[in-house]
């Protein structure tokens, strides 16, 4: 796996080739922009690959999949035309293995298992809602958990994701009672500190959309209380 030879300030580049790039995103940055204004962090990753390969024109970069504001983790981009359009085909039919880790305060239902609801999302209150059947306007929504650790007061799930759903794995958990530490939207009590949720996009896996070699990018856990408890457990 290759990275970054060079620094840039608060940006953690994951993997890095003429065609994709990867990078770990800290919770609180936002993928794309929206009605807040903030920059975003496909802004500072086209200022990182201007500096890095000395562009003087416009940074092509192509945003392949998205993170909550409040999540962390690995996020993937595109860097060229081409590998835009197979990486969305690949996302679209499936074929990209993703693997999240998550903190809970609830014990879940079962050491391991999988979950079907189906999630509808209320565009003004920004958030989606898990029905056990079909409603009007939903959509199918599928992952598997499984429980890896636990500290003294919380558990650590490792999450299979199968679709990608709006706010999906959030709002299943909380569809079970096992809403994600510090995700006061979907009924978890208190915020943390730092204002992320305890949800990290841990690994991805693919298929090289040029180079066709399987690749799976890791990443590294963030630098607070919680996750320094799961790292000493894991």
């Amino acid at each position: 796996m290759k990275r970054s030879s060079i620094e840039f300030p608060g940006m953690d580049i994951l993997y890095e080739d003429n065609h994709i790039i990867a990078v770990n995103k800290k919770c609180g940055e936002l993928v794309q922009g929206d009605s807040t204004g903030d920059e975003t962090l496909s802004d500072r990753v086209k200022k990182y690959l201007a500096v890095r390969y000395k562009k003087p024109g416009e940074v092509f970069l192509g945003v392949v999949h998205r993170l909550d504001r409040p999540v962390s983790g690995a996020i993937v981009f595109a860097r060229t035309s081409k590998a835009l359009a197979r990486l969305n085909r690949m996302f679209q039919e499936k074929e990209v293995a993703k693997k999240y880790l998550a903190v809970v305060r609830e014990r879940p239902p079962s050491e391991e298992g999988s979950l079907v609801h189906y999630l509808k999302k209320n565009e003004k209150q920004n958030k989606s809602y898990a029905f056990d059947t079909q409603v009007k306007g939903s959509k199918e929504a599928h992952l598997s958990y499984r429980l890896i650790s636990r500290t003294d007061r919380y558990y650590v799930l490792e999450i299979d994701l199968h679709t990608g759903r709006h706010h999906q794995i959030r709002c299943q958990l909380a569809r079970v009672a096992c809403p994600v530490k510090g995700d006061l939207k979907y009924g978890y009590p208190r915020s943390n500190n730092d204002g992320s949720i305890s949800l990290h996009a841990w690994k991805v896996r693919f298929i090289h959309p040029v180079q066709k070699q399987e690749i799976e990018i890791t990443a590294p856990l963030p630098d607070s209380d919680i996750w320094s408890k799961v790292k000493q457990l894991k």
